[in-house]
C-alpha cells in the first residue's frame, strides 16, 4: 500500500513538473515572437492544449499584430513624409521628444556634409548650439516663436541658418515632435562681410587721395598770391598725381563691377599664345618703366591655340608685368611662359627674379585692396584692386590663378586657363 502511494506521488510529482516544464517553454516562446515581431502558432506551443495559454498566446498575437501595423503606418507615414519632403530646395528636419532625428533631407545633408546619415542620431550630436536646441525645445512644447537666426560651429568651420518651426504629433499621437525647415544662410552672411569690408575699404583708399587734394587746394586758395612759384608748382604736382590715383582707383572698382555683372562682356575667340605673347612684351618694351629690365618670352611652338577674350588676358598680364616692373630692381628678368597642363589645360605664367613676397603674405594677394608692404604700394601708385581684377578675369575664363615665391627671392604668379570654354 505504501508502495502504491509513493508511485502515485511520483507520477504525480513527474507530471506536475512537466506541466510547468511546458509552461516556462510556453512563456519563453511567447516572449520571442514578442521579441521579434511575429505571431506565435498554436501548433508551435508546447502548452498548445492548455486553454489558458491559448487565451494569452490569442491576446499577446493581438498585441503583436497591432504593434506591427502602428509600426508599419508609422514608417509609411515617415516615408511618405520623405517622399515629399526629400526633394525641396529647403531643408527639413523633424524630431522627435528625446531629440532623435526621424527625418532629414537631401538639403538638410548638404548643409551638414559631415553627417550623412542623420536619421536616428541625436540632435546633439550633429548642431552644437545651445540656442538652437533651446529653440527645438520650446517649439516642441508649442511656443509659438518668430524666424530665427542661429550661429553653428561644425569643426573648424561656422556656418549660419535661419530656422522656423512647428510642433507636430508623433506618428502613434503619444507624444510630440516638432518640425524645421531650415535655410543655410553661411554664403549670404560671408557675402555681406566681404561688402561690408569692402565698402570700408574702399571709402578709406578714396578718402585718402580726397583729403591730400582737399587739403592742398585750401592751402592754394588761401596763399596762392603769396606762395612762392616753387611751391605753388609743388603743390599742384601733388594734387595732379592723387588726383590720377583717385581716377586709378575709380577706374579699378568700376572694373570689377563690370566683371561681377551678369554680363561681364568676355568675348571669346582662338588666340595663339606665341604671337600674342610676343606682341604683348613688344608694346611693353617699348614702355619707360621697362628701361633696365630684362624681358623674355618662354613659350613652345607646339602649344597651340585656346579659347580667350585677348583684351581681357591683355588687362591679366598688363597688371602683372607692371607690378613687376614696380616691385623689381633695375636689371631684374620678367618671364612670361606658357605650357601644356594635364585635363587639357594651359598654364601660364609671369616670373620675375625680385625680392618676392612672404610666405603668409601669398595666399591673401588676391584679395582686394591687400597690400603687402601699404606704404610702398602707395608709393607706387597701386590701387591694391590689381590682382583681384586678375584673378576675376582668370575665373571667368574658367581657370584658376595663385602665386609662388621662392625662399632666395622671386615671384611667379601662375594661371592655368582651359584650352576650350565651356558651351
Amino acid at each position: 500500500m505504501i508502495y502504491l502511494v509513493t508511485v502515485a506521488l511520483a507520477l504525480a510529482l513527474a507530471l506536475s513538473l512537466r506541466a510547468l516544464w511546458k509552461q516556462n517553454r510556453a512563456l519563453h516562446d511567447l516572449e520571442q515572437a514578442a521579441r521579434r515581431g511575429q505571431p506565435l502558432l498554436h501548433d508551435e506551443s508546447p502548452a498548445a492544449y492548455l486553454p489558458a495559454w491559448a487565451v494569452l498566446t490569442e491576446a499577446v498575437n493581438r498585441l503583436i499584430t497591432q504593434n506591427n501595423s502602428l509600426q508599419q503606418q508609422r514608417s509609411d507615414q515617415l516615408a511618405q513624409l520623405e517622399a515629399t519632403l526629400g526633394n525641396l530646395r529647403e531643408a527639413v528636419l523633424i524630431v522627435d521628444g528625446a531629440n532623435y532625428i526621424h527625418l532629414a533631407n537631401r538639403a538638410l545633408r548638404e548643409i551638414f556634409p559631415g553627417a550623412r546619415d542623420l536619421v536616428n542620431l541625436r540632435l546633439e550630436l550633429i548642431v552644437r548650439s545651445g540656442p538652437f536646441l533651446e529653440y527645438v525645445r520650446a517649439t516642441r512644447e508649442g511656443t509659438v516663436l518668430p524666424r530665427e537666426e542661429f550661429e553653428i560651429i561644425d569643426g573648424d568651420h561656422t556656418l549660419w541658418i535661419e530656422a522656423s518651426g512647428a510642433p507636430i504629433p508623433s506618428p502613434d499621437g503619444k507624444s510630440q515632435w516638432a518640425l524645421f525647415v531650415i535655410h543655410d544662410m553661411t554664403n549670404q552672411r560671408k557675402l555681406e562681410r566681404v561688402r561690408r569690408d569692402f565698402g570700408a575699404n574702399a571709402s578709406h583708399e578714396l578718402r585718402t587721395p580726397l583729403s591730400i587734394i582737399k587739403g592742398y587746394i585750401e592751402t592754394l586758395v588761401d596763399g596762392h598770391q603769396t606762395m612762392e612759384l616753387a611751391d605753388r608748382d609743388k603743390f599742384l604736382r601733388t594734387i595732379q598725381r592723387h588726383s590720377e590715383r583717385l581716377k586709378s582707383i575709380i577706374d579699378d572698382l568700376l572694373a570689377l563691377s563690370r566683371l561681377e555683372s551678369a554680363t561681364p562682356g568676355l568675348k571669346f575667340a582662338p588666340l595663339s599664345l606665341t604671337g600674342y605673347y610676343g606682341e604683348l612684351l613688344e608694346e611693353y618694351r617699348n614702355r619707360p618703366q621697362a628701361a633696365g629690365h630684362t624681358l623674355t618670352v618662354n613659350v613652345p611652338a607646339s602649344i597651340g591655340l585656346i579659347e580667350a577674350d585677348g583684351e581681357k588676358l591683355a588687362h591679366v598680364f598688363g597688371n602683372l608685368i607692371e607690378n613687376a616692373f614696380k616691385y623689381t630692381p633695375k636689371g631684374a628678368r620678367i618671364e612670361l611662359g606658357a605650357a601644356a597642363a594635364g585635363d587639357g589645360d594651359v598654364e601660364c605664367w609671369v616670373r620675375d627674379d625680385g625680392p618676392g613676397i612672404p610666405t603668409a603674405d601669398l595666399p591673401h594677394i588676391f584679395e582686394r585692396f591687400y597690400r603687402v608692404e601699404k606704404g610702398r604700394s602707395r608709393e607706387t601708385g597701386g590701387t591694391g584692386l590689381g590682382l583681384s581684377i586678375v584673378k576675376h578675369i582668370v575665373q571667368l575664363h574658367g581657370g584658376t590663378v595663385w602665386a609662388e615665391s621662392g625662399e632666395g627671392g622671386g615671384l611667379t604668379i601662375r594661371l592655368r586657363l582651359p584650352r576650350r570654354q565651356k558651351t
